[in-house]
């Protein structure tokens, strides 16, 4: 799996599973997208730009994906997540030497659980999401664990 030595372009998301419709909402300019998920929960990307790129459209599905994943592994786990947990996905396109990659940094909030047990979470969910298994291997993908 070959590293980025230049990111071009960069796609970014912030996904949580909104219980509150009260909740904070994209800014001017920004749109919100609202997805459901097989199990039925409201998956939203918040702050989404107007006109996505691909990788920024990429970086939605999959963490739309992922977070349904991230439930479930928890869940598999007999672990409880707090209301506010999310996951950003950053997807970059870059060149090494004349080739182009695709990478991916993801950063996983869950406040107030160890980050052992978020870190293990974390893998199982990689398991489970199709996007991660489409590219594992393939791409690098960072993990970044904040539980404070």
């Amino acid at each position: 799996m070959t590293r980025i030595d230049k990111v071009l372009f960069s796609g970014n998301t912030h996904t949580t599973v909104n219980r509150d419709p009260a909740a904070q909402r994209g800014e001017h300019g920004v749109v919100d997208i609202k997805l459901s998920t097989p199990s039925g929960e409201n998956v939203e990307f918040i702050a989404t730009e107007p006109h996505p790129r691909a990788e920024q459209l990429f970086a939605g599905a999959w963490s739309a994906c992922y977070i349904t994943a991230f439930g479930i592994a928890a869940q598999l786990k007999r672990v409880t997540l707090p209301p506010d947990y999310s996951v950003d996905i950053q997807v970059d396109i870059g060149q090494t030497g004349a080739e182009w990659f695709l990478g991916a940094q993801f950063t996983i909030r869950v406040p107030g659980l160890a980050k052992e047990v978020v870190e293990a979470i974390a893998h199982s969910a990689h398991q489970i999401c199709p996007y991660s298994k489409a590219v594992h291997g393939n791409i690098e993908v960072g993990l970044n664990i904040i539980t404070a």
